[in-house]
């Protein structure tokens, strides 16, 4: 990681298995419901596409989804869409829908690894592959 600061580690507890105190555990269909039914993001969104919270985010804590103040939460330092989905053991599929509807509504950023002419920015690819080694 940049900066050589500590390795993030994931959740005590996947996102799905949290409930209220006095509930029942979620189900296995939780992610779908979570989606809305959706299995893919409005718009592309790369693995690598890095992800901040906006000033909009940290304004609303409090009033967001569970999953949303997750991730709003994690990505008050800039992470990529599969480390989110790591970190908060949230299904790859589920994350990019999340953090699409949350680009959306304006409460996070995302800086793409796509060049104008579509080809994978390599210095960013060789820093996330750097970052994966030292796990």
């Amino acid at each position: 990681m940049p900066g050589g600061g500590d390795v993030p580690r994931p959740i005590q507890q996947p996102y799905d298995q949290r409930s209220a105190p006095g509930s029942a555990p979620s189900s296995l269909v939780r992610p779908y419901a979570v989606t809305k039914g959706r299995t893919k993001p409005k718009s592309q969104l790369p693995l690598e596409a890095l992800i901040s919270a906006t000033a909009a985010a940290r304004n609303e804590s409090g009033t967001l989804t569970p999953e949303w103040q997750a991730i709003s939460d994690l990505c008050r330092e800039w992470r990529s869409v599969a480390e989110i989905s790591a970190l908060l053991r949230m299904p790859l599929g589920v994350a990019r829908v999340l953090v699409a509807d949350m680009s959306e509504q304006g409460l996070v950023q995302i800086r793409s690894s796509l060049n104008n002419d579509d080809r994978p920015n390599t210095n960013l690819l060789e820093r996330v592959l750097s970052g994966l080694r030292k796990l």
